[in-house]
C-alpha cells in the first residue's frame, strides 16, 4: 500500500546516513544524504526495501545530498531495482550528485535508472537492462577486491583506494571493471600494462600526499 495518512513522511538516520521518505501519490519520494559505503550498506538496505514495501508504483530517490558513494552504495540500489522489477515497480533517480554521476557513468548504469526506463514493461529494452543490471553487480566484488589490493599495496584507506580506481578509470578512458581486473591478475603475475602502471603510481603518489598533509 502506498503512504498516506496511515504512513506519514518519516526519517531514518546514523551517524553518515540519512534517508528521508514521504509519500508522492502512489509513489514514494526518498531523499538519501550522507557516504553510502560498505559500512551502511545493510542500513541503507533495510530503509529503501521498507519504503519500496510501502508504495504502490515505485521510488523516487534524491541522492543529491550523497558525498561519497563506491560499488557497496550501487550495489544496494541496482538489488533494490532488480527487486521493485520483480513487484511490478520501478526506481528512478530525479537528482544526483556530481560522486554519484560520475559512478554512474563508470559503471554504465545511467540508463537503469532514467525515469523513462524505469516503467515496467516488456519488449526488447528490458532484455538489454537486465544483462546491465546483472554485468554491473557481478562486477563489484572484482572491483572490491582491486581496492583490497590497493590498500594492502600502498596503506591506503578505502575512500583513498577508491579514488585512486576512479581517477585512473577515467584518466585512461578505461572501464572501471576491467582496471579491476587488471590490478587483480598482476597479484597474480601478469603485470599491468606501462601506461596503466604509471597512473595508478601518480594517482596513488597523488592521494598519499593529500593523506600527509591532512594528517599533519
Amino acid at each position: 500500500m502506498p503512504m498516506s495518512e496511515d504512513h506519514p513522511s518519516a526519517t531514518v538516520g546514523s551517524p553518515g546516513l540519512t534517508v528521508r521518505t514521504r509519500p508522492d501519490g502512489s509513489r514514494t519520494h526518498v531523499a538519501v544524504s550522507g557516504e553510502l559505503g560498505l559500512d551502511v550498506g545493510e542500513e541503507l538496505r533495510a530503509a529503501l526495501r521498507a519504503a519500496l514495501s510501502d508504495t504502490h508504483d515505485g521510488i523516487d530517490l534524491d541522492l543529491s545530498g550523497v558525498g561519497f558513494c563506491d560499488c557497496s552504495g550501487l550495489n544496494v540500489l541496482l538489488a533494490l531495482r532488480e527487486q521493485a522489477r520483480g513487484e511490478g515497480k520501478s526506481v528512478t533517480f530525479r537528482a544526483v550528485s556530481p560522486i554519484v554521476d560520475r559512478l554512474l557513468s563508470l559503471t554504465g548504469t545511467q540508463s537503469l535508472f532514467a525515469p523513462a526506463a524505469g516503467e515496467p514493461g516488456d519488449g526488447p529494452e528490458l532484455g538489454v537492462e537486465v544483462v546491465q543490471l546483472r554485468r554491473a553487480m557481478q562486477t563489484r566484488p572484482t572491483i572490491d577486491l582491486a581496492r583490497g589490493v590497493l590498500m594492502a599495496s600502498f596503506g591506503l584507506t578505502p575512500e583513498d583506494a577508491w579514488e585512486v580506481l576512479v581517477a585512473v578509470s577515467q584518466r585512461t578512458n578505461t572501464k572501471l571493471y576491467r582496471l579491476a581486473d587488471g590490478l587483480v591478475e598482476a597479484v597474480q603475475g601478469d603485470p599491468l600494462p606501462e601506461p596503466l602502471r604509471r597512473e595508478v603510481a601518480a594517482a596513488v603518489a597523488r592521494f598519499s600526499a593529500a593523506g600527509a598533509e591532512e594528517a599533519d
